[in-house]
């Protein structure tokens, strides 16, 4: 007889990443604030609660779960000094060529395509909102991973949002069917 392996529950990895998040005092407000700068240009009748509602939706994917998980975890064991030489100081002073925080969250950015990729790497570069504050780690702490799984998140939510608008002007007869062919 096959036993069945022990799987863990989608919502259980998803309440441990709300958990975790909070847990490190960053709130789906300080994200939704990122995804609205990021998104109003684009969308000007865009409203906070859709950015808070694509917040919580990226955060129901297991590939952003898993990698905010993961990164979390590392930021506390650098902060109770529990990770390996040299790693631990690696991870303790957020090298410049440690490159490894940013793979993980763009790894997880992919899910969201191209939009979500160079928007990653622009928040990445521009540090907006709670991003700033993690990398400079204003308070305490260790943010390593964090300020760049939250620039996932946030660029993950701000492509579904650049998407669903896309979708909404073609439902709605914004944007034609019809394709002309450019001529010399």
């Amino acid at each position: 007889m096959v036993s069945k392996k022990k799987v863990v529950h989608s919502k259980t990895v998803e309440d441990a990443t709300k958990a975790a998040l909070a847990r490190r005092r960053v709130t789906i407000q300080d994200i939704a604030d990122i995804v609205y700068e990021m998104q109003l240009p684009y969308n000007p009748e865009l409203e906070m609660s859709y950015c808070v509602e694509s917040v919580n939706s990226v955060l129901e994917k297991r590939e952003l779960q898993h990698a905010i998980l993961v990164g979390i975890e590392l930021d506390e064991l650098a902060e109770q000094g529990k990770l390996s030489a040299p790693l631990q100081q690696i991870v303790e002073s957020d090298e410049g060529l440690f490159g490894v925080d940013e793979t993980i969250a763009l790894g997880a950015v992919f899910t969201y395509g191209s939009i979500a990729v160079t928007t990653f790497g622009y928040l990445d570069k521009n540090k907006i909102g709670i991003i700033n504050e993690l990398d400079t780690k204003k308070g305490r702490g260790i943010h390593t991973f964090l300020d760049d799984l939250v620039a996932s998140i946030a660029a993950s939510a701000a492509s579904r949002i650049a998407h669903k608008t896309r979708d909404n002007e073609e439902a709605s007869g914004e944007i034609s069917e019809e394709i002309t062919e450019d001529k010399p």
